[in-house]
């Protein structure tokens, strides 16, 4: 696990959810745009953040990106629930 790696990581996951997001908006006319364009700026939010903590490796740098790639990955689902849960509510 390198630092490329991870950052392509974050890239990809996160470009995934946002496009997934806009995707939901433009064909589900019940599930609000406020809410998907809540969801995707949270997602940039997130992008932002952990691409500043992939530069500041501390310690263990292979332990470290570990625990940034769960981090993601766990923030992403979270983020997916919500956008699954508006779109079963709506």
């Amino acid at each position: 696990m390198n630092l490329r790696d991870v950052k392509k990581d974050i890239d990809y996951i996160l470009s995934a959810f946002i496009e997934d997001c806009s995707l939901v908006a433009a064909v589900n006319s019940k599930v609000s745009e406020e809410k998907a364009a809540g969801l995707m700026e949270r997602a940039i939010d997130l992008y932002n953040e952990l691409r500043d903590k992939a530069g500041k490796a501390e310690g263990n740098a292979r332990a470290y990106y570990n625990a940034l790639r769960k981090e993601l990955l766990e923030k992403t689902d979270a983020l997916y629930e919500e956008l699954s849960a508006a779109v079963k509510n709506a």
